[in-house]
């Protein structure tokens, strides 16, 4: 079976993080014998827009072919807006962008179903090929479209209900999406929920040379791009409240956003400073070491589609803290493979990171039955193993 791929959100030369888990997913497709091919449109950037800044001119220097861990993904440039400025029309603009490409893909590489992922601007583009090449088009929803640009105003809307509407399946990766996507879908038979997954390769124990650095400090981390949503200031005011009564405490995040400057600005405020680290935006592979010398990662996030940086830290065997109702819902069990809280919560947020410092038995049974979670339901091969029956049956039009 051939599978093309479309996804703006994808690893390349410029940024190694970007869709990383679409790309996980194409791996995994390929080593249960699938052949894909991946389309990873990208802004146009010309002179001057690739001297303003070093997006632009990171956009710039992406080739327009690459082969990514043996998988050929082509970038095709398209119109693109700063600010996400008129995203309404991105579809057909992505559509207009990739049209050339995908005729030349198909010369060669007679694809059998196309995958988008996320319904605007990716789904949208890939309906309007279905004319041409009369594939099956899957869609898988990962959060974005309908937590934000659902509510940016009609036309926005109007084109995920189309897109929602007239795949051939749509592939949610929580329960939380997928009750989300009813109110807008008029056909609930051709809707799934195929949760992401984690790496179980990728865990690695705490290194030596770290713990005789750190002595017997405790890590809380926390893993995401910095945006208000992502509840990092409540991690500031919950460690503030609890530092004292733990000596050895201190706090690590990774990522960077624009709510950068501030959360700087309210650790020095707190007096917290000298036990807080911002290390920006680091390399996966050093992620992954930091979810293995963590004691407790915490991500009291409001907006979250799924979250696979807390499948990361479970399969590290660390205890999570995520909030209520989200899409980790899936997988935290409150007590048994973390802790939720309650949204926006700085008191429900120290109860939690209390218990976890005080029961540190408890704690490591937490992890211990996190990564075991994990490796039963949460691997990107169970991932892999429900997608290629998806597309078998779509291919066989049942």
């Amino acid at each position: 079976m051939k599978v093309l791929i479309i996804s703006h959100m994808y690893p390349s030369s410029y940024s190694e993080v970007n869709g990383r888990f679409v790309h996980d997913q194409a791996k995994a497709l390929v080593q249960k014998g699938i052949d894909v091919q991946v389309i990873s449109p990208v802004p146009r950037a010309p002179f001057p827009l690739n001297r303003m800044s070093a997006a632009w001119k990171g956009y710039h220097n992406i080739p327009n072919k690459d082969v990514y861990d043996g998988i050929d993904v082509w970038y095709p440039r398209i119109l693109s807006f700063p600010r996400a400025l008129f995203f309404a029309s991105s579809g057909w603009r992505m559509y207009w962008g990739i049209t050339k490409i995908v005729a030349t893909i198909y010369d060669e590489f007679k694809f059998d179903l196309i995958h988008a992922h996320t319904a605007l601007p990716d789904g949208f583009a890939a309906l309007k090929l279905q004319n041409k090449y009369n594939k099956p088009i899957i869609v898988t929803i990962h959060g974005q479209d309908l937590q934000h640009t659902i509510y940016q105003n009609a036309a926005c809307r109007q084109n995920i209900s189309y897109v929602l509407n007239s795949a051939s399946m749509i592939i949610c990766v929580s329960s939380k999406l997928y009750n989300i996507s009813n109110k807008y879908m008029s056909r609930r038979n051709k809707m799934a929920i195929v949760s992401n997954g984690t790496d179980i390769q990728e865990y690695l124990p705490r290194p030596v040379e770290y713990i005789k650095q750190q002595g017997c400090r405790i890590m809380l981390l926390s893993v995401s791009s910095l945006d208000k949503s992502k509840g990092i200031d409540l991690n500031l005011y919950a460690f503030q409240k609890l530092y004292k009564n733990y000596s050895a405490l201190r706090y690590v995040v990774i990522g960077a956003g624009p709510e950068e400057l501030s959360l700087r600005k309210l650790a020095r405020k707190l007096g917290i400073e000298k036990h807080v680290e911002f290390l920006g935006c680091q390399p996966h592979n050093r992620v992954m070491d930091y979810m293995g010398m963590c004691d407790i990662f915490t991500l009291p996030s409001w907006n979250e589609g799924f979250g696979i940086v807390y499948l990361e830290a479970m399969v590290s065997c660390r205890p999570v803290i995520g909030c209520q109702g989200e899409g980790i819902e899936d997988f935290v069990e409150h007590g048994k493979t973390g802790l939720l809280v309650k949204p926006k919560d700085v008191n429900s947020l120290v109860a939690a990171l209390d218990f976890l410092l005080s029961h540190p038995v408890e704690a490591s049974a937490m992890g211990k039955q996190a990564r075991q979670r994990v490796l039963e339901s949460y691997t990107w091969e169970n991932n892999a193993e429900t997608m290629s029956r998806v597309y078998e049956e779509l291919c066989r039009g049942t």
